[in-house]
């Protein structure tokens, strides 16, 4: 998916011809996934082309904040939303998560974020693509942590992450005194081992809401799950 200059959804279009990091699974997943509910205050960490936010815009009624520390990809993001039915709602800054979190005058009640995640795999040959895959300049301790400092009393983190990547963000979650209140385990392909997890933290401890959901069925369709979560969002769904 995602290596066209763009992505066409049902109520918005993404540009992403110099982003490094293009429209995939991961950010979808997240941003149907995750409950916007009543929040009024939406932080996308690491936006990218801007997709999870507008895909939030699209859900809710919160004034959104879409943060990203790429140059072409904040530029995208910008294009992406002002071309959008929601630019009046929908911020981006050209900023990172620890500078943003010294200035930030308000707390969220949703904080989203579609990480880089690789710390010791082989760099990416190009600088752009290296800081949308890799963690570097956004480690999983600064994310919990800058997170945990500008989330409301009653607001959540919500995550995509490799499922290999689970057991670290449970050690910062704790360190930050976050709790795990909701957890979907993403099988790519029916047969096939989970490789993805979706993670919702908060500040309160709560009983923790467990699923999982499959992709792709074994010859290659999509799930009925899967076309249920994205279907606003598809124009083949």
């Amino acid at each position: 998916m995602g290596r066209n200059n763009y992505f066409q959804f049902k109520q918005f279009k993404i540009i992403q011809e110099k982003s490094a990091m293009k429209v995939g699974v991961d950010g979808v997943l997240l941003g149907a996934w995750v409950q916007p509910d009543s929040a009024r205050q939406i932080l996308d960490v690491g936006t990218g082309t801007g997709l999870i936010a507008l895909m939030l815009a699209q859900r809710s009624n919160a004034q959104i904040t879409a943060i990203e520390i790429e140059e072409n990809a904040a530029g995208e993001a910008s294009l992406n939303v002002s071309a959008s039915g929601w630019k009046e709602r929908v911020e981006v800054q050209k900023i990172s998560l620890q500078e943003f979190v010294k200035s930030a005058s308000s707390s969220f009640d949703l904080i989203v974020s579609n990480p880089p995640f690789f710390s010791q795999a082989t760099r990416a040959a190009y600088t752009e693509r290296t800081i949308a895959r890799h963690n570097d300049l956004l480690p999983f301790s600064e994310l919990i942590a800058c997170s945990a400092d500008l989330l409301a009393e009653n607001g959540k983190i919500a995550l995509i992450l490799p499922i290999e990547a689970l057991e670290e963000i449970q050690y910062w979650a704790r360190e930050n005194n976050l709790w795990l209140c909701r957890k979907t385990e993403i099988f790519p392909k029916a047969g096939k081992k989970v490789n993805r997890v979706l993670l919702e933290l908060g500040k309160k401890e709560t009983v923790l809401n467990e699923d999982c959901l499959t992709i792709y069925n074994s010859d290659g369709s999509f799930t009925e799950e899967y076309v249920a979560l994205t279907r606003d969002f598809y124009l083949k769904f």
